[in-house]
Formats: structure tokens, sequence, C-alpha cells
């Protein structure tokens, strides 16, 4: 079976030099399919369309965050964001020695700002503030950003490319991390998953399904999903959360994570009710469900099944502390007194 999955309906025109841009990429994703014997699986596929060095969407240096960019998150949107995150963070840094915060993928460099001055107000800085991020042109970024905005504080930020070697005191904070992770993709048909992913026919990438193998019919299964047959059921399942928890659980002494995303408790996830699953892509402010439509200059996206994180969580030593709405968390966080004061 088989999908060119293109869009049919009009999309902003890429440049000539994004066009070339995305060429280059696909010519390496079908080495990639060529050298895998025909057929990449899709999570493989995002990986390449996402992080692949140098020409993945997160990897090159093209514009992705405002207005200018593809989506906005919401430390865009408003220094409220950060700063509000910073008085809940500012609680636990004050029982902690030497507190250090670990942010993963500060995209503009923006939420890492908010949060540095909301502590900064507070009186409660970390002794450093790490920022784990893969692509040298958005390091780049974040620096300038960081130093013209807080140059008293540049000094207390640093870039990392992995997680410390040496357990830490401190707090991670990852915002839309999880939903970027590659995910694989499935379809119940019948009595039989099948998976997603993608090959080469007349030169051109296409999407294709095959037999999901005993692993991952396993995995599927564990889910328990109620899927009556009338249809064709699709969705995904993110298996890279559980070892990215895990490492974390090695990596803070004393601490917490704060996962900020999109997504759902597994019964509202693996609902008939989302029986199309939760893939989609962004260019430009528009969503498409068309994963092969100029590979490298959109961003793929898949939400997160929440109680997965929970499940990892816990099997790795922590605790849930709480599980809610971004909207009821910055209220209790005490947006409306930030709100009051910045009037």
């Amino acid at each position: 079976m088989t999908s060119r999955n293109l869009p049919d309906f009009a999309l902003p025109e890429p440049g000539i030099e994004e066009t070339q841009h995305s060429q280059k990429l696909s010519s390496v994703i079908k080495q990639k399919i060529i050298e895998a014997g025909g057929w990449i699986s899709f999570d493989h596929y995002m990986q390449l369309a996402l992080y692949a060095p140098g020409l993945g969407y997160y990897s090159a240096g093209l514009q992705k965050f405002g207005e200018q960019g593809d989506f906005i998150t919401s430390p865009e949107v408003s220094q409220l964001f950060g700063k509000t995150l910073a008085r809940p963070i500012a609680k636990i840094l004050a029982d902690l020695p030497a507190a250090k915060i670990i942010e993963f993928g500060a995209g503009s460099g923006k939420l890492a700002v908010d949060i540095l001055r909301g502590l900064q107000s507070l009186n409660q800085l970390p002794e450093k503030y790490f920022i784990i991020e893969l692509s040298a042109d958005l390091r780049q970024r974040q620096a300038e950003f960081i130093q013209q905005q807080i140059p008293e504080l540049e000094g207390r930020v640093e870039w990392l490319s992995s997680l410390p070697e040496s357990p830490i005191n401190g707090l991670v904070v990852a915002n839309e991390v999880l939903d970027a992770m590659p995910a694989k993709r499935f379809m119940i048909r019948g009595n039989r998953v099948l998976q997603l992913g993608v090959s080469i026919s007349d030169e051109a990438l296409e999407l294709t399904y095959q037999q999901a193998d005993e692993a991952l019919n396993r995995q599927i299964q564990a889910l328990q999903i109620n899927h009556m047959g009338e249809y064709d059921y699709c969705s995904e399942i993110n298996l890279n959360i559980a070892p990215w928890i895990k490492s974390l659980s090695q990596c803070i002494n004393q601490g917490a994570v704060y996962i900020i995303d999109y997504g759902y408790a597994r019964s509202e996830f693996y609902s008939e009710q989302r029986h199309m699953g939760t893939f989609i892509g962004y260019y430009r402010h528009r969503s498409i469900d068309a994963p092969l439509w100029y590979p490298g200059l959109q961003d793929l996206t898949a939400f997160i099944d929440f109680t997965s994180v929970a499940e990892a969580a816990l099997e790795n030593g922590f605790d849930v502390d709480g599980y809610t709405s971004q909207g009821a968390f910055l209220i209790n966080a005490g947006l409306a007194e930030m709100v009051e004061q910045t009037a």
C-alpha cells in the first residue's frame, strides 16, 4: 500500500535556495533508503527530515520561530510565559544547593531570557543555565539574543550537546521537545498491524506500509486500543520518550522536570475519535499532513501520549507531581498577578 501524500491545496512556494536545500536533503534520504534495502520506517525518515546534520529542519539555518517562521510557541507570544514559569522554578531552586537549570532546544532563546529575568527579580538565579542545542546555527542565534537582552547574565549560560556527565542538582525545562522526537506511525487494519515508512517510486519519495515486526506488534498490543475494525485505525507511538526520561534520571541528583507539550492521556490519545492520529506538519503557519512535501522545510510533529511519560518517570525513580493544562498551570503559578504588575 502506498501514498504519494502530497498536499492538494495551495501553499506558499519555497524560494530557489530553499528548494535546492530540500533537494539536497531528499538525495540524502534516498541514499539511506537504498542502503536500507528500499524502505525506511517513518521515524527514521522523521529523524533525517528534522535532524540530518546541516540539512534537517532543526539542524539547518532556516528561520523557524515567530511571524517569519513556521510556527509561534508560547514563549514567543509574551514574556509573561517565562516570567510566570520562573515563580515555581524559584521555589525549587531555593531548596537545592548549587542548583542549575537545563533547557532542551531553546529555540530563539526567548524562554531562557524570560526565565532568567524572572529568577533575577526573585533573587533566585541558578548557578548555571545549560542549554542543550544540537544546531550550531541556533546556538549562535541564542547566544546573540541572550547577549543583547541580558548581557549581565550571559556568563551564567552555557551550551551543551548532551546532558552533563556528572549528576547535578537542578531543574529541567522541556518546552515542545517531546513532540519533535521521531515517532513511529502505524495502521491497524482488521487483525493486522502495519507500519508506515518511506520508499522510492519513480525517483520520488513515497509513503508505504509494511507488516509491523514482532516487537512493534507487542508494543501496539500493549496500548490496548479499543478498535472495532470497521475502518483503518491510524496513530503514532513515540519510543524515544522512555530512554530520554531514563537519561534525565541518571543526570539529576535532586530536582524536577517541567515538560510542556501538546498531548493527551492514553485513553484519549488512542480513542476511537482520534483514529486518524495526531501527526501534522507546519510550514509558514499552515498545518499540513504531507510529510514528504519539501523535506527539511517543514516542521514535523506528533502529539504526546502523556501516560507513557508518567510511566517512564515512575519506572526511573521520579514522582509525578502534576499533570494539567498549560493555562491552569500558569494561572496557579501566578499569571494574573504577573499581568497586573506589567499593566
